[in-house]
């Protein structure tokens, strides 16, 4: 009888040492991605958690990819700078498109690439630059779920690589705040989420003065009473400022003074070329002379709704860090 015992603990005993390891599995209600440095983790409910590493064109994804990972947006937005002196009612100038110096490679962390074809379209879809789009969590506004550099139509349209069609990114359809930004304006974010899936392309309009975005004077009124970003964050502390402390006119001033080909160190020197100090987007940053950008930039802080006149008024982005 004790043998029998012995026997029969020492089979429970192996049974216990012999039990189911605990995995992680998502129990969010939908699923959603993360990013840190170059790894992107996506998850969703019943799968293990999944992380996928992409360098240059190739992908590497470790569990299972659900395909339906993606929504689409049709984001519309508009940047001061090139609306300063439109030459077309409503639309913004394509200087930088004209004069052949737009990137084919995106100044954004992604460094998407476009073809050169996508610049040769004139008009209302004319592309006016990159613009950065990004989605944040409806439960955090300071959480960044996922980024994307887009093109940018002169009629405000925010576009895929080619061109043309919708935005499309890598998220879950879920609730999002949605973020837009420029390298040398200041940004912007919905005040409220917005719904996002895969089959509907959502509109998600920043020009529009009824579409509620979050913070104070987030945006410039303009004369037509559409909204654009804010220009002159010209060395992208995300602050607009003609004179103070880190103020954008000595960063200015800095740019045409080591310009190449400036030689004799001239603050009147007009640098031709793709550079945060055009601050109007015409492809010539100039500090001092005829249409110089630190004009331009005294002009904005001037006159800004909430400035009681003051030279050293700053502008700052309204998105929460």
């Amino acid at each position: 009888m004790k043998t029998k015992i012995t026997l029969l603990l020492s089979l429970i005993l192996a049974f216990i040492c012999q039990g189911q390891t605990i995995e992680k599995f998502s129990i969010d209600s939908g699923g959603a991605n993360a990013t840190a440095g170059g790894i992107e983790i996506l998850y969703t409910i019943g799968e293990v958690n999944v992380q996928e590493l992409s360098a240059g064109n190739i992908q590497v994804s470790e569990g299972f990819i659900n395909g339906t990972m993606k929504i689409k947006m049709d984001a519309k937005l508009f940047l001061q700078g090139p609306l300063l002196n439109p030459v077309s009612a409503g639309l913004m100038n394509d200087n930088l498109r004209q004069n052949a110096i737009i990137p084919t490679t995106s100044p954004y962390a992604d460094l998407a690439t476009c073809n050169a074809s996508v610049f040769s379209v004139t008009g209302a879809n004319a592309i006016v630059d990159w613009v950065w789009v990004e989605l944040r969590a409806a439960n955090d506004n300071t959480k960044r779920i996922t980024g994307k550099s887009a093109l940018l139509q002169r009629d405000g349209d925010v576009v895929g690589l080619d061109g043309v069609t919708s935005l499309i990114m890598n998220a879950a359809p879920s609730n999002y705040y949605v973020v837009v930004n420029h390298r040398n304006h200041l940004g912007a974010m919905s005040a409220g989420t917005i719904g996002l899936n895969a089959n509907t392309a959502s509109v998600v309009d920043f020009t529009n003065s009824g579409f509620a975005t979050y913070g104070t004077m987030a945006q410039a009124i303009l004369t037509s009473g559409n909204m654009a970003l804010w220009a002159g964050d010209v060395n992208g502390n995300n602050q607009v400022r003609y004179l103070g402390p880190s103020n954008d006119s000595a960063t200015l001033k800095t740019i045409v003074l080591n310009a190449p080909g400036n030689a004799s160190g001239s603050n009147y020197f007009p640098y031709a070329t793709y550079n945060l100090g055009d601050i109007n987007l015409n492809g010539v940053v100039r500090y001092l002379g005829p249409g110089n950008d630190k004009g331009i930039l005294k002009n904005i802080i001037l006159n800004h709704p909430a400035n009681p006149s003051s030279n050293y008024f700053p502008i700052s982005q309204q998105i929460p860090n």
